[in-house]
């Protein structure tokens, strides 16, 4: 019997591991992290909208910067996602691990500062009631979540990454170019 939950005869003495372990896979766990991410992206980007929609619309001074900066971040996301997900599948030529890396902690870190500031922001105001003030509150909600995910996704990214071992850039010659063999100690002379 050679299964990994029972004992094998020929080693009786190895533990049997556990088998969740063996069927979670990575891959799974992140494109559920990154379902949440592209579904509170959107969340995010409708509140503020809104809240800036209302800044615009019905009063006299334009909708605040962190609200403009939280709107901008959930774009950034959205497309990051594409990134994430789309290129190693459909262009992988064009996918590299430090590239993921950047963008996992570069959305980390913009909504960090996104749901903060916009905290900051709103715990300054004089008064706070309505629709708008509410989908201020949950775009800040929604903007730490977004936080919680991307740091998630981005330390399964860099102990991947460091799992793996760093890519190396290649020294190959393009394409279309032949490369030349390495010179000899009679070529060099």
């Amino acid at each position: 019997m050679t299964t990994g939950t029972h004992r094998d005869i020929r080693f009786p003495n190895r533990i049997p591991r556990f088998p969740t372990a063996n069927m979670i896979s990575s891959s799974v766990i992140i494109l559920g992290i990154r379902c949440a991410q592209l579904l509170f992206a959107f969340l995010v980007m409708i509140l503020t909208a809104y809240v800036a929609h209302w800044y615009n619309v019905d009063t006299l001074t334009s909708s605040p910067s962190q609200i403009n900066w939280l709107l901008a971040v959930s774009l950034f996301t959205i497309f990051s996602i594409a990134y994430l997900e789309l290129t190693p599948r459909f262009m992988p030529k064009l996918s590299h691990p430090m590239v993921a890396l950047g963008l996992e902690t570069g959305n980390a870190l913009f909504y960090f500062a996104g749901f903060i500031a916009l905290a900051v922001f709103m715990s300054r105001l004089l008064f706070c009631r309505g629709s708008v003030c509410g989908a201020a509150q949950a775009s800040i909600a929604f903007g730490a979540f977004e936080f919680m995910l991307w740091t998630a996704s981005a330390i399964l990214m860099g102990k991947e990454l460091f799992k793996s071992g760093f890519p190396r850039l290649s020294r190959k010659a393009p394409l279309n170019m032949p490369q030349k063999p390495p010179m000899t100690e009679n070529e060099a002379a």
